[in-house]
């Protein structure tokens, strides 16, 4: 949609040079992350031995019940040593959570899990070698000699990290009913949380990896001798301490890119241009109202608002919100569709003609949704291989149906049974 030479985004901006694209900000986020894992290639390693670890472990029911078994043992262990916190919803059973790669934030939940049950992980790749020599023995044996190195369990935390600060983020744009403001300073919060770890969280990074090394008996390098990269003679290798790789070469080069990716993909002008137009919603008696961001919004629509108009707007926009704030007819409207349709109704639009431009210059503003990227993901749901000649109607109907789901399943059957019924006369009664 949004390619550069004949895409849809290129097309209208032909026709419109004016018109704004604001991309799903979902997908943005999905997108930001990916790129934290494709330009770094020791991270795109790490997370290939992630997933091949989540593969191998749970690759059969005997591993599956062993790594089970084994977290129920320390479990127990530390329930004896009074080292476990009891509680409802407290250590109940769980595996590995695989990852899935069109939502890249569920790697969160992949990375927790490993972390949680570390040594059960461990003890079920140890008996996978012990078990007989085969082609599987041997991948474990490669698994576990990656997986216990300082290395590896300085990148599961950095990308737990990572993937924890943009987690609240992500499980909010998901969201149907989200505010554009509110998503927006999620975002803002979520850049400047990283530029914080980014200057003051690399020696606390660093402590959390060294205790959690020491507790499963993995050497901890010292941070101030020499760098080697395995496999290259010492000869050869560049002078720099080990600080110097984990902290700049992965650490500030890891969040640079990740605080790049999400300042490229919720840039300023997008962002100023959703706040504004937020300012329109009539929820809650028009609390959102603000006059010098509504002005600021007919700026960024030059050809609709010349220099006079944007005076002429400034004085209606006093009257509007006095009259509005007073009216019953607009006291009960939810969103900016409601008001222009009440506008209309009410003939308000041919008056407070100024403050309507705006009105439907925001309706045709496209702001994808996690919502809208559900319902495209529905189509190859309900239209698949053996319905492909469905009529549009139908597939409308259907796709309505399956989207709105928990809304109509709170209808009751008599209800649909009777409205099919009086459609039109029919021979039997359903």
């Amino acid at each position: 949609m949004r390619g550069e030479l004949n895409d849809l985004k290129t097309k209208i901006l032909r026709e419109q040079p004016c018109a704004y694209y604001v991309h799903c900000f979902v997908h943005q986020l999905q997108l930001a992350l990916v790129v934290v894992a494709k330009k770094n290639i020791d991270i795109a390693s790490f997370f290939a031995t992630a997933n091949n670890v989540v593969n191998h472990v749970g690759a059969s029911c005997k591993r599956r019940n062993s790594l089970r078994g084994q977290l129920q043992e320390e479990l127990m262990i530390a329930f004896e040593n009074d080292c476990l916190i009891t509680g409802r919803g407290l250590n109940q059973e769980t595996s590995l959570k695989r990852a899935g790669d069109t939502r890249w934030n569920s790697h969160y939940g992949t990375l927790i899990s490993i972390i949680s049950m570390f040594s059960s992980v461990v003890h079920v790749l140890q008996m996978v070698i012990d078990d007989n020599p085969n082609e599987s023995a041997g991948e474990a044996n490669t698994l576990m000699r990656v997986i216990l190195t300082f290395e590896f369990v300085f990148h599961l935390f950095l990308m737990k990290v990572i993937l924890g600060l943009t987690n609240d983020l992500s499980q909010a744009l998901q969201r149907k009913d989200q505010e554009i403001v509110n998503v927006m300073a999620l975002v803002k919060s979520c850049k400047k949380k990283l530029y914080w770890m980014r200057n003051n969280g690399f020696d606390v990074l660093v402590d959390e990896v060294s205790s959690f090394c020491e507790k499963h008996h993995i050497d901890v390098p010292n941070m101030e001798e020499a760098f080697i990269l395995p496999g290259r003679s010492r000869r050869y290798a560049q002078i720099k301490t080990n600080r110097h790789h984990y902290r700049v070469k992965l650490f500030i080069y890891v969040i640079d890119e990740q605080i790049t990716e999400l300042e490229d993909r919720f840039n300023e002008v997008n962002t100023e241009l959703l706040i504004c137009m937020a300012c329109l919603s009539p929820k809650d008696s028009f609390v959102a109202f603000d006059k010098p961001k509504l002005l600021r919004l007919a700026q960024f629509y030059p050809q609709d608002f010349s220099d006079e108009d944007r005076l002429a707007l400034e004085d209606q926009l006093e009257i509007y919100i006095h009259y509005v704030c007073s009216s019953s007819d607009f006291s009960q409207l939810e969103g900016i569709g409601d008001l222009a349709k009440k506008m209309v109704e009410t003939r308000m639009h041919q008056v407070f003609n100024y403050v309507y431009l705006l009105i439907t210059l925001s309706l045709v503003l496209s702001v994808a949704t996690a919502s809208v990227e559900r319902a495209f993901s529905v189509m190859n749901i309900v239209k698949g291989p053996l319905r492909n000649k469905m009529g549009d109607q139908w597939l409308s109907d259907s796709l309505l149906v399956y989207i709105e789901r928990d809304i109509f399943a709170c209808i009751e059957n008599e209800a649909i049974m009777l409205r099919f019924q009086n459609m039109k006369p029919r021979r039997g009664q359903l």
